[in-house]
């Protein structure tokens, strides 16, 4: 693998956004929306993502989806992605008319590297029902990678999908994506998964991390990331690698909180209360911790 080259030249081209002790950032990554079929695994935690962006645009957070947002390898038509998940599409329309919406793409929808593709595919959407093409994203930027600069001491966050140097599902993407869209795919209605994801295969996932910690320890950067669907979160004496986890969790779809310079991973789920109505749920799983206690440099 070439994670080391391929993160250095991520960061180097990467969006900068500075924050301090009044910026708000939520990271998602890897929601996978699907057309809304059986292999569509982002239907089940719709109702709770829904509800968690209601409260992250409430309380004034950035969304920053990173990368896996969108289904494209398995479902390459994304009229069918829009049709089929509207309301979340909504949801992340508030964030960008309020200019607190980032875009990252990842290896399942690496086609948002292509400005064309971006605007076609992006800025409208067309309601079959009302027969009205309706404003989506227009004018919208997808980005490879984020770095966050803390505005007082200048510490930095990289934030990629970190697919970069996992051969298959980067150098080799185009092979990944055949094999999925035209063989595994189909098994996965029916609970088959592929073997060479990261988030199937722990060999590969701790290859994929490893990889991800010598980066951390070379280039003395704190990083954020999805991929492999398995959230982490530094403890102890650990280097500064987070990762996002992912929403599709079978019951749960996690998330990393970034605010008033602390950090904090939270997981939302539904789950009854005491008269046994079902309520979406938020928890904190990890943290807060003070960003600061993560610059290693």
């Amino acid at each position: 693998m070439r994670t080391d080259q391929r993160l250095t030249r991520a960061y180097e081209g990467a969006r900068v956004e500075v924050f301090d002790a009044s910026s708000r950032y939520v990271f998602m990554s890897d929601c996978h929306r699907g057309s809304g079929g059986l292999s569509d695994e982002f239907s089940r935690n719709e109702n709770c993502y829904l509800h968690a962006l209601e409260h992250y645009f409430r309380e004034g957070y950035t969304l920053v989806e990173v990368g896996d947002g969108d289904e494209l390898w398995e479902h390459p038509d994304f009229k069918s992605i829009k049709d089929a998940h509207e309301a979340a599409f909504r949801a992340m329309r508030r964030f960008f008319d309020a200019d607190r919406f980032i875009l990252i793409w990842g290896n399942h929808n690496n086609y948002l590297r292509k400005p064309k593709f971006v605007a076609e595919n992006l800025a409208t959407h067309y309601h079959d029902h009302s027969g009205i093409t309706h404003d989506l994203f227009a004018g919208i930027q997808a980005h490879e990678a984020l770095v966050l600069k803390e505005r007082d001491t200048g510490q930095e966050v990289l934030v990629v999908h970190g697919h970069q140097g996992d051969f298959v599902n980067d150098q080799a993407w185009f092979l990944g994506m055949a094999s999925l869209r035209f063989f595994w795919g189909h098994l996965h209605a029916f609970g088959a998964h592929n073997p060479t994801s990261p988030a199937e295969n722990v060999l590969k996932r701790h290859r994929i991390e490893r990889s991800f910690t010598e980066w951390i320890a070379k280039h003395k950067r704190a990083l954020i990331c999805g991929h492999t669907h398995r959230f982490k979160y530094p403890t102890g004496d650990d280097l500064p690698y987070f990762n996002t986890g992912c929403c599709v969790y079978p019951t749960t779809l996690t998330a990393l909180e970034l605010a008033n310079d602390a950090i904090r991973l939270v997981g939302w789920r539904v789950e009854p209360d005491s008269d046994g109505v079902l309520r979406v749920e938020r928890h904190v799983l990890r943290g807060p911790d003070s960003v600061a206690r993560f610059d290693i440099r």
